[in-house]
């Protein structure tokens, strides 16, 4: 026993519940998708958008675009591949006969002014939770429509207009007021929103100035912002690019700045196809499959590229050219206008230390033709509207100071959060910071930190039937998300098509439904290995007490157990009392599939399985 390694085990307790349910934990609202993917698998559809919209009030846009950290942290995807909860969300979303949310705002509730600035993902958020707790909530926006960056920097193709659109209207009917077109450090400042009786204001100002690159050439016509080309387009204006274009950058901006090239209207060439023939569909299919170059340089081998890897793939399946590995030199040019972009080789991008540190090979000089190079190499905030009188704390990185926690900034009464507070981020964490915000604000208006409205739709899964036995969930593949055919993507053309009904709740079925747990009476349990011999995967162990390594928390609750001293305890753990009998249960958490055969198996009624239920988080 001495040359057997020490297992080391953690305490099935709450908190290990919690994390357990890595979808929902690793989510920033902390949705619940176990919860509603299962009853997408059961036809549930009404109860299932409930579910999803509790803590997200931008659950449909987040079915096209989310970032989706949950699938990252997906356990299916150690069997094979994740669940697609991202393209679920999307499903429910477009199946459910009603949207918007099922609470309205309290009618006795006339309650303080909120301002809120920005009506991007954080904004929109912090509106919506504040007007459900009766606040008097106005929404001040720069741009000429609500949507921050989903609107502005995220390609029609991906997210419709009307997605946008309905969720914002659904924000506005709780009462939300919003002025769209005045700026802060314009049109006002925040000194005017407290003498106008805003008795708390919440900054979601974004991150809406690109990056510069200072390499000779910067200066030259034909040389754009991603941000701003991104930004123009999805307004609606025309921006001319020429034939030959070429993105610099690696991440999800330069790819949308890619494709979106692709899809804009060449010099002369209409936007409106009121009859749209044969032959101007396929001139418009030869104009996207090389008539018009576009090439993509960044610093990034393939592997390394920070872009969704499947949106790199569908640049390249329309035609857009990869350049990986290599390095911006200078822009070059004539009569100030660009001609070309010089690259240089890429050896590596990071140093030992995991610190980006491009190291360069000599010589390894490259000139593209370009009639335009737009630069997508990150965001930043513009706090140019800053005074000093506001009292609002900047960090080095310029952005606005908070405390994490609460979003609170220096200034009394003043909360900031998503890429004003954070810089860049995905839009669901952007979502987080808008609930955080509007709890933070309640409080600090109330004085009193109160219940949120509680959970809406419990999961009906309390009685936590085993699986059957003839279910073959463990055995579905993973249901690819259809697409347009590369040949159809004309225009501003939504390229994901999204699940039908049948794909949707074969993909659902797959969920291994991480809030269920087999569970053993310790008292009831007669130690036979019948839950051992029969698990599939090996899962379950039943081993000596004294090959346990466990932590102080896991010592003490075995040794409360075994009406023991912990030293006594640890005596046996570290082998000093091998007379004693004692054995310990452990289930590798890696490998579980929630089959229920260990329950069926067991003969008197040890193990059984068991729900853990989380409240979503208000």
């Amino acid at each position: 026993m001495a040359n057997q390694q020490k297992l080391r085990v953690r305490l099935m307790d709450a908190a290990w519940l919690q994390e357990n349910i890595r979808c929902q934990f690793t989510c920033p609202v902390h949705t619940n998708a176990g919860g509603y993917i299962t009853l997408i698998a059961r036809g549930r559809y009404e109860e299932a958008y409930r579910l999803a919209r509790e803590p997200n009030p931008l659950v449909g846009i987040c079915g096209r675009i989310c970032a989706h950290p949950c699938e990252t942290a997906c356990r299916r995807g150690v069997l094979d591949q994740p669940v697609a909860i991202c393209a679920l969300k999307r499903f429910v979303a477009e199946r459910s006969a009603s949207q918007g949310p099922r609470l309205a705002p309290t009618a006795s509730k006339k309650l303080e002014k909120v301002a809120v600035v920005g009506a991007g993902p954080a904004g929109l958020a912090a509106a919506h939770d504040l007007a459900l707790l009766g606040y008097r909530v106005t929404v001040f926006e720069a741009q000429p429509v609500a949507g921050g960056a989903l609107y502005l920097g995220i390609p029609e193709y991906r997210l419709p207009r009307d997605i946008i659109q309905a969720e914002v209207e659904a924000i506005l009917a709780l009462g939300v007021e919003l002025k769209t077109g005045v700026a802060l450090g314009r049109d006002f400042y925040l000194a005017d929103l407290k003498q106008q009786g805003y008795a708390a204001t919440f900054l979601a100002t974004g991150a809406t100035r690109s990056r510069e690159l200072n390499i000779p050439g910067r200066e030259l016509d034909g040389v754009l912002a991603g941000v701003d080309f991104l930004l123009n387009v999805n307004l609606g204006y025309r921006v001319e690019t020429g034939h030959r274009v070429v993105v610099i950058g690696g991440g999800n901006v330069a790819i949308d700045v890619a494709r979106t090239v692709l899809r804009a209207p060449m010099a002369g060439e209409s936007e409106e196809t009121p009859d749209l023939t044969t032959a101007v569909d396929a001139a418009r299919a030869a104009l996207r499959m090389g008539a018009r170059e576009v090439h993509l340089v960044c610093l990034e081998s393939r592997e390394e590229m920070p872009a969704f890897a499947h949106e790199v793939t569908e640049a390249e399946r329309e035609g857009v050219m990869l350049h990986t590995s290599r390095g911006p030199r200078r822009i070059l040019g004539k009569d100030g206008r660009v001609t070309a972009l010089e690259t240089q080789r890429v050896a590596s991008v990071f140093d030992a230390g995991g610190r980006f540190n491009p190291t360069l090979v000599p010589d390894s000089f490259e000139a593209l033709p370009a009639d335009t190079v737009i630069l997508a190499i990150g965001q930043a905030s513009d706090l140019s509207w800053v005074r000093e009188e506001d009292g609002l704390a900047v960090t080095p990185r310029q952005t606005i100071q908070v405390d994490p926690a609460t979003l609170a900034t220096s200034a009394p009464g003043v909360y900031a959060g998503g890429d004003a507070a954070f810089g860049p981020r995905i839009a669901i964490a952007a979502i987080a910071d808008g609930r955080q915000a509007a709890k933070s604000i309640h409080q600090f208006l109330r004085g009193h930190a109160e219940d949120r409205h509680p959970t809406v739709v419990p999961l009906p899964l309390a009685a936590a039937p085993a699986r059957e036995p003839t279910d073959t969930y463990h055995l579905i593949p993973r249901q690819p998300v259809p697409t347009l055919p590369t040949g159809r993507r004309i225009g501003m053309a939504e390229v994901e098509l999204g699940y039908d009904e049948q794909a949707a709740r074969m993909e659902a079925a797959r969920c291994l439904q991480c809030f269920l747990n087999p569970w053993v009476d310790p008292e009831t349990c007669i130690l036979c290995g019948g839950c051992v011999d029969v698990c599939p995967y090996g899962c379950l162990k039943l081993v000596p007490l004294e090959r346990v390594a466990a932590d102080e928390d896991t010592a003490r609750f075995m040794a409360d157990r075994l009406s023991m001293p912990v030293e006594q305890l640890r005596g046996s753990l570290q082998g000093a009392m091998r007379g004693m009998d004692w054995t310990v249960m452990i289930k590798d958490e890696e490998k579980c599939i929630r089959c229920g055969l260990c329950v069926e198996r067991c003969p008197v009624g040890a193990m059984t399985m068991r729900a853990y239920l989380p409240a979503t988080p208000a």
